[in-house]
C-alpha cells in the first residue's frame, strides 16, 4: 500500500479516534480521486478499517470503488456483498457528517446493479439505506427514488409500496447538506438541482408502480405531484408523467382529472408535446370503443416509444379501454331499470352478450354497479345502492376517516408554525413588507438620477 493510501488511513484513524468526525467529512473529499486511481488496492485499505468505528472511511472508498465501476469491471457479487455490509454495520451517526457522499454512493450503486441486471439483490440494501438516513418516517430522502427504479426495473414491489404507501411531510434536502462540501471538491462535484431530479423521479417512478399494482387512485395522486410542481421550465421526468397522468385519469375518472389553474408549465409546454394522448382523451369522450380501438392502432408506435416499461404500458392501454366499457355500462344503470344482455352488448359495443354478462358479474362483484342477471331470460336488472348508513361497520368507516383529517389538520398546523417561525422565511416576509412601504411612499429626488 501507497504512502499516499497510508496517510489516508492514518488520517481516518486518528480523526475517528478523537471523534473530530466534522473534520474528517471535510476533508475526505479531497482524497476521492487518489482513492479512485488506486483502486486496484483498495481492498488493502478496507483491511484496515472497521466498518463501524471508521465509517466515513469506508464510505468514500466505497464511494471510490463504484466511480471506478465502469473501468475496473469489479466482481459484481463482491461489490453488492460490501454494499450490503456496510449499510448494515455502519455507524449511522457518522454518516450524517457526509450525507451527500451517502446519497451519492447510493446512486452509483443503484447505477451498477441495474446495468448489471441484479436490481432484486438492491432492494433490500437500499430499504436499509433509507432507514438509516432519513430522520422522520415520513420523510423523503434522494434514495427514494432509487429504491422505486429498483423495484420496478425487478418487478418487485412488496418491500417499496411500504414507503410510497407513507404520506410525506418532510424532504431531505442535498443542496443544504453539500455546501459545504461543494465548495472543497475540485474535481468532484454535486449538482445542487438533483434535489428537483429524485423528487420527480420518486413521484413518477412510484405512479408507475401504483398503475403496476392496479392501485390506479394512487398512482394519479402521484402523477399529479411530479406535473403540479413549481417550476421555470418543463422537465422532461414531468412531460412524461403527464402522458401518464392523461391515460391514469381515463381509468379513474373517465376524463382529464382536475388540474390546478396556476401550473402553466402544463399548458405551455407539456400539452403540445402529447397531442396524441389528447386525441385518446377526446374519442375517448365519445363513448366509441371503435374509435378508441382506431385511435390506439394509429398511434401505437409513439404510445410505444414513450412507454419506459415494455409491455405494462401496453396493458394500460387495455385497461383504458375496459374502462370505456364499464363506463358505459354505468352510464346504462342511470337510464334503464331492465335490459337484455343482447341489448347491453349492443348499446356498450361489446361483442357478444356473454362478454356482456362477464363486464357485469365482474363490476357487481367489486361493487361498481348494483344489479341482478335472471339466467332464464337473459335480462339484467339495475338497482339503487343498498348502503343506508346506518350500520356499525359504515359509522366506523366514518370515524376513522374523520380522524385521518383530524391528524391531517394536525400536520399542516404544524408544518404552517414551523414555516412562520423560520428565520429565512421571517426575513423574506418583512422584506416584502418593506418594499410595500417603499412603493406606497415612493422618494422624490433633485439633480440627476444616476448621480
Amino acid at each position: 500500500m501507497g504512502s499516499a493510501l497510508e496517510n489516508y488511513v492514518n488520517q481516518v484513524r486518528t480523526l475517528s479516534a478523537s471523534g473530530s468526525y466534522r473534520e474528517l467529512a471535510e476533508e475526505l473529499p479531497e482524497t476521492l480521486s487518489l482513492l479512485a486511481r488506486n483502486w486496484s488496492i483498495l481492498d488493502n485499505v478496507l483491511e484496515t478499517l472497521d466498518m463501524q468505528q471508521h465509517s466515513l472511511g469506508v464510505l468514500y472508498v466505497l464511494l471510490a470503488k463504484l466511480h471506478s465501476a465502469s473501468t475496473a469491471n469489479p466482481e459484481p457479487v463482491q461489490l453488492i456483498l460490501l454494499m450490503r455490509d456496510f449499510v448494515q454495520r455502519n455507524n449511522a451517526e457518522q454518516l450524517r457528517f457526509a450525507v451527500c457522499a451517502f446519497y451519492e454512493t447510493c446512486h452509483l450503486f443503484t447505477e451498477f446493479v441495474v446495468q448489471k441486471n441484479l436490481s432484486i439483490v438492491g432492494i433490500r440494501i437500499l430499504s436499509r439505506a433509507i432507514d438509516q438516513i432519513r430522520q422522520l418516517d415520513t420523510q423523503l430522502t434522494p434514495i427514494h427514488a432509487d429504491l422505486c427504479l429498483l423495484s420496478l426495473k425487478a418487478k418487485h414491489f412488496s418491500v417499496v409500496l411500504h414507503y410510497l404507501d407513507t404520506d410525506i411531510t418532510d424532504i431531505s434536502t442535498v443542496a443544504a447538506e453539500c455546501k459545504t462540501q461543494q465548495q472543497q471538491q475540485s474535481q468532484h462535484t454535486v449538482d445542487a438541482n438533483n434535489d428537483a431530479k429524485y423528487f420527480l423521479l420518486y413521484y413518477y417512478y412510484g405512479g408507475m408502480i401504483y398503475t403496476a399494482v392496479k392501485n390506479y387512485e394512487r398512482a394519479l395522486y402521484f402523477f399529479e405531484v411530479c406535473i403540479t410542481t413549481p417550476a421555470m421550465a418543463m422537465s422532461h421526468i414531468m412531460l412524461e408523467a403527464y402522458k401518464k397522468f392523461l391515460m391514469v385519469s381515463l381509468i379513474v375518472e373517465g376524463k382529464i382529472a382536475y388540474i390546478p389553474k396556476n401550473t402553466q408549465v402544463i399548458g405551455r409546454f407539456m400539452k403540445p408535446m402529447a397531442n396524441h394522448y389528447h386525441d385518446l382523451v377526446n374519442v375517448y369522450a365519445n363513448s366509441s370503443s371503435e374509435e378508441l380501438r382506431i385511435i390506439i392502432l394509429k398511434y401505437s408506435e409513439a404510445f410505444t416509444r414513450d412507454n419506459n416499461m415494455g409491455l405494462a404500458k401496453q396493458a394500460t392501454y387495455v385497461q383504458v379501454a375496459t374502462s370505456l366499457y364499464k363506463r358505459n355500462i354505468q352510464r346504462l344503470t342511470k337510464t334503464f331499470l331492465t335490459l337484455s344482455l343482447s341489448d347491453v352488448a349492443s348499446r356498450v359495443q361489446l361483442s357478444s352478450a356473454v362478454e356482456a354478462e362477464r363486464y357485469i358479474l365482474n363490476m357487481i362483484k367489486s361493487g361498481e354497479i348494483y344489479a341482478s342477471i335472471n339466467q332464464k331470460d337473459g335480462m339484467v336488472l339495475f338497482k339503487d345502492d343498498p348502503e343506508k348508513y346506518n350500520s356499525p361497520d359504515m359509522f366506523l368507516n366514518v370515524q376513522t376517516n374523520i380522524t385521518q383529517v383530524l391528524e391531517q389538520v394536525k400536520q399542516i398546523n404544524k408544518m404552517e408554525e414551523e414555516i412562520i417561525l423560520n428565520p429565512l422565511y421571517v426575513k423574506k416576509a418583512l422584506g416584502s413588507q418593506d418594499d410595500d412601504l417603499t412603493s406606497q411612499h415612493p422618494k422624490t429626488f433633485s439633480g440627476d438620477p444616476t448621480d
